[in-house]
């Protein structure tokens, strides 16, 4: 199933900075979700450029503090 929306994330300054994502999980997890997990791609952007990518394997690590958080969130939501 394909989700995709934006989160709010506080920078080092305290601002807050809009994460997009898209995300296809499953059900299930399966050896091609990242950590073994549900999730098997996700994409987030900040200020229109990709900061992370995972498709079946991590094609771009996490660019930003704010990439990180993001993953963290959408972990716990999805994986």
């Amino acid at each position: 199933m394909w989700k995709q929306g934006a989160i709010g994330i506080k920078d080092s300054k305290g601002k807050m900075v809009s994460v997009r994502f898209w995300v296809k999980h499953y059900e299930e997890p399966s050896r091609f979700g990242i950590n073994g997990g549900r999730i098997s791609k996700l994409t987030l952007k900040q200020n229109g450029k990709i900061v992370f990518n995972f498709d079946r394997g991590e094609d771009i690590e996490p660019q930003t503090p704010e990439a990180e958080k993001a993953l963290a969130i959408l972990f716990t939501e999805y994986n």
